[in-house]
C-alpha cells in the first residue's frame, strides 16, 4: 500500500537511505547500534527493521522535561538514517540510530519545541513520518498532527497485540517491549485523518501462519530492496503488485518468497525466478495519476512448487462473476505484512467493497497500511478462497478518509493459465507468448 505523495517523495529519497544505508561506504567505520546487516550496506526490509527493534530490550532513559536542551542533547547526523525525517535516537524515536547521532530529526521532540515550520503545516492533513504521509519532518507539522502524537513511533508488533490485554510496560503487565502493543493500551480509535486505518477504528488481527489459506499469504524481499505481501494462486505461481517490482522504469523482481512461518519445522521459501506484468504498466505515470492503477499487478514465478505442499488459494474475476451489486455484497479477507505489525501477518475479515471503477479497480473499507502492497483481497466459498484483487495505493480524498485502491484479478486473469503453463514470462528460457512488456 503505497500513496502517491509517499512514493513519489519519501519512498523514492527517505526509504532507499534508511534501508540501503546509503550514507555509509567502504572503507568508513561500521555504526554501532545498527540493526544486523545494516552496516555491510544491504536493504533490509521492514519485517527485518522490526524484527531487530523488538529484540531490543534496554534502551536509554528519556531525556528528561528539567533537562536543558543545549547543554543536555547534543549531536550530530552521523547515523546512516538521519535527515529521513523520523527521529530515530534510541529510547525516544526508533532506536535504529546510535544516540545522538539523528539530531536534525530528533531535536525538536527532545527540546519540547514542536512547531508548524513544514512547508505543508496547516493543509489539514498531518505529514509526519508513520501515522502521516511523511512529507514533514517529525515535530514540523503541530496542528495537523496534534491530535494522533501520543501514537508516535508505537506498533502493533508484539505477540500479544491484538488480543484486547495492555502488555506494555508502566501501562500494562510488561510482557511486551514498551511501545508494542498499541492498539491494546491505547485503543483502536484511528482519526480519518492519518495515513494508516483510515476509517475511524483499526480492525485488524493477526492470522495463523500455520494454517490454510494465511500459510500461502508470504512476503517476498526483494533483492533490489524493499518487500511486499505476495500469494501462492498455483504450485509456483504468485500474485503481488507491480509497483513492488518497479524501479526507475525498470523490472526486477528477484528475489525470495517465504511463507508459512508458523508451521511445523520453519518457513518454507523459495526465489522468484520470472515474472510477468501489464503490458500498458508504467511506473511514472502509475506514480503521478490514477489512470493506470488497474495495472498494478504482477504474477511471479518461483523455482519450487510450494502450492504442491502447502496448498494455494484459487482466482476469481468478483464483478465479472457476480456484478458491481454482489461483488460489494460480498465478504472479503485480506492479509499482509504491515510495517507496525513486526513479524506478525495482520489483516482484515468481513471487510467490503465500496465502489467498483471502470479502470479495473475498486475502493475498499480494509485496513491497510505500508507493507500490505500486493497482499490479496479473497473471497470464501467453504474452505475454499480466491484471489479477487490485490492490494496497490491509496489517493487523497479532501474533506474525507483516504480512497483505499485495489487492482481487480479481471485484469490479470487472461494472463494467468499462460504464466502457469510457462507460455509467458520475461526471464525463463521457456517461449514467450504475445503482449510482452520490454525489459
Amino acid at each position: 500500500m503505497i500513496s502517491r505523495i509517499w512514493a513519489a517523495a519519501v519512498l523514492a529519497l527517505a526509504l532507499p537511505a534508511m534501508a540501503a544505508g546509503q550514507d555509509h561506504h567502504p572503507g568508513e567505520p561500521a555504526l554501532a547500534g545498527a540493526p544486523p546487516g545494516a552496516n555491510d550496506g544491504e536493504r533490509l526490509s521492514s519485517r527485518e527493521i522490526g524484527r531487530w527493534l523488538r529484540q531490543i530490550s534496554e534502551k536509554p532513559p528519556k531525556p528528561g522535561a528539567d533537562d536543558a536542551p543545549s547543554g543536555r542533547y547534543t549531536g550530530n547526523d552521523t547515523c546512516q538514517w538521519a535527515n529521513d525525517g523520523e527521529c530515530d535516537d534510541p529510547g525516544l524515536g526508533t532506536g535504529a540510530c546510535p544516540l545522538g547521532t539523528d539530531y536534525s530529526d530528533c531535536w525538536r521532540l527532545v527540546e519540547g519545541v514542536e512547531d508548524n515550520s513544514c512547508q505543508w503545516a496547516n493543509d489539514g492533513e498531518c505529514d509526519e513520518p508513520g501515522f502521516g504521509t511523511g512529507a514533514c519532518t517529525q515535530a514540523t507539522d503541530l496542528n495537523d498532527c496534534g491530535d494522533v502524537i501520543h501514537l508516535r513511533f508505537r506498533n502493533d508488533s508484539c505477540e500479544t497485540a491484538f488480543d484486547g490485554v495492555c502488555n506494555e510496560p508502566g501501562v500494562g503487565d510488561g510482557t511486551c517491549a514498551e511501545r508494542s502493543d498499541r492498539a491494546d493500551c491505547f485503543g483502536r480509535d484511528r482519526p480519518l485523518g492519518i495515513n494508516d486505518h483510515y476509517f475511524g477504528h483499526d480492525d485488524r488481527v493477526f492470522m495463523d501462519t500455520a494454517q490454510f489459506p494465511w500459510n500461502v499469504v508470504g512476503q517476498v524481499d526483494f533483492d533490489s530492496g524493499g518487500a511486499c505481501t505476495a500469494t501462492l494462486i498455483a504450485e509456483d505461481v504468485l500474485i503481488t503488485a507491480a509497483h513492488c517490482i518497479s524501479d526507475n522504469g525498470r523490472m526486477d523482481a528477484r528475489g525470495t518468497f517465504t511463507t508459512a512461518y508458523a508451521r511445523p519445522g520453519g518457513p518454507a521459501t523459495a526465489r522468484v525466478i520470472d515474472y510477468y506484468n501489464d503490458p500498458d504498466w508504467n511506473e511514472q505515470r502509475f506514480s503521478s495519476g490514477d489512470d493506470l492503477d488497474g495495472t498494478d499487478w504482477a504474477l511471479l514465478r518461483i523455482d519450487r512448487p510450494l502450492g504442491a505442499e502447502l496448498g494455494h488459494v484459487g482466482v476469481r474475476g468478483l464483478v465479472d462473476t457476480a456484478g458491481n451489486r454482489g461483488a460489494r455484497q460480498a465478504d472479503l479477507y485480506q492479509a499482509g505484512y504491515s510495517w507496525d505489525t513486526g513479524a506478525h501477518l495482520s489483516g482484515n475479515i468481513g471487510c467490503h467493497i465500496v465502489e467498483v471503477y471502470g479502470d479495473n479497480t475498486m475502493a475498499h473499507n480494509c485496513d491497510t497500511t505500508r507493507g500490505d502492497s500486493g497482499s490479496p483481497f479473497m473471497v470464501r466459498e467453504g474452505d475454499e478462497y480466491f484471489v479477487v484483487a490485490t492490494d496497490s495505493n491509496f489517493r487523497s480524498n479532501p474533506g474525507g478518509p483516504m480512497i483505499y485502491i485495489a487492482a481487480r484479478s479481471e485484469r490479470w486473469l487472461p494472463f494467468y493459465e499462460d504464466f502457469v503453463a510457462g507460455r509467458l514470462g520475461n526471464d525463463s528460457p521457456r517461449p514467450r507468448g504475445p503482449g510482452k512488456p520490454p525489459k
